[in-house]
Formats: C-alpha cells, structure tokens, sequence
C-alpha cells in the first residue's frame, strides 16, 4: 500500500473461475511512486461473495451479475461513492469502505474482511447443494493439508 493505491477489492463468489472453494478477489490499484507516507487512505469493498453462489455450469457468472457494483464503484468519478453497508439501518449492505488505519490493525493486515452474516450457517432449509457442500469440504481440507505440508516442510530445514 506505500507504493500504490489500492482503492477497491470485488470479493468475488467462490468457484467463478476454477471450482468450488476456489476464492477469488479482483483488486483495483493505482501504481504510484515510493512515498513517505502510504497512498492508500480508505479501501473500498465490495462483498460479492457472502451468500452468493455460482457454479461454472449450472449458475455461470453474468456481466449482469456485476451491475450493482459497477453502480456502487462509480467508474466516472470514484470520489460519489456512497457505502451501502450502515450498522443499523443496512447491516447486510455489500458496498463498504475501511480505512487505512482499519486495515493496518487487522492480524497480519489481513485484507479478507467480511462482514455480513453467512446464512448458510444458519439457514438449514436452504443450504447449498449436496456436491457443493462436498467439493468446499475437500477445498478446505486439502489447503489445511498444504499449510500443513509448508509447516513440516519449514521445520525440516531448520
């Protein structure tokens, strides 16, 4: 963040361009050159993938998909954005906006925030389908098992 401008992340659903589990996040910069002080002041997100599914076959991802966060990201002039997100009034809101300071005192500044409640947890009477669930499943094993692997790996060479 000292060397660009990240100004907005489009968290987008799980499974868009690979499979499911597969997390994908499109980040929007500015390069700038090295300064004193960082250039990112305020990082906009927009969650795309909280209680939102898409599959590469049955549910494909669609430009029209993406409308709502053309209209939050405000490509003319970005200094109208407007958060959608407000704790009491819109708390499931996708468009949100953190500060530098927010960020940096994240654990390891940390930039997959969320925000909105994942009702699939909660929700039993429409949870996502059986293969889906499966395939998240072994998504989320084997990265455990790579960390894992990394973890060994880096103990050994010591």
């Amino acid at each position: 963040m000292a060397t660009t401008n990240l100004h907005t992340i489009l968290r987008l659903p799980t499974g868009v361009f690979y499979k499911q589990g597969v997390k994908a996040n499109v980040i929007f910069f500015d390069n700038k050159p090295a300064a004193k002080e960082p250039w990112t002041r305020e990082v906009w997100i927009y969650d795309f993938r909280t209680n939102i599914h898409f599959t590469l076959k049955k549910n494909p991802l669609r430009f029209e998909d993406l409308r709502d966060f053309i209209d939050c990201y405000c490509p003319d002039n970005i200094a109208r954005r407007k958060e959608a997100w407000q704790p009491e009034t819109n708390p499931e809101g996708r468009w949100r906006k953190f500060t530098y300071d927010e960020i940096t005192a994240r654990d390891k500044t940390s930039l997959d925030i969320t925000w909105i409640k994942d009702k699939s947890l909660t929700d039993l009477d429409h949870l996502p389908e059986p293969d889906v669930l499966a395939a998240e499943i072994i998504e989320n094993l084997e990265a455990g098992l790579e960390s894992f692997r990394e973890i060994y790996s880096s103990l050994n060479k010591t």
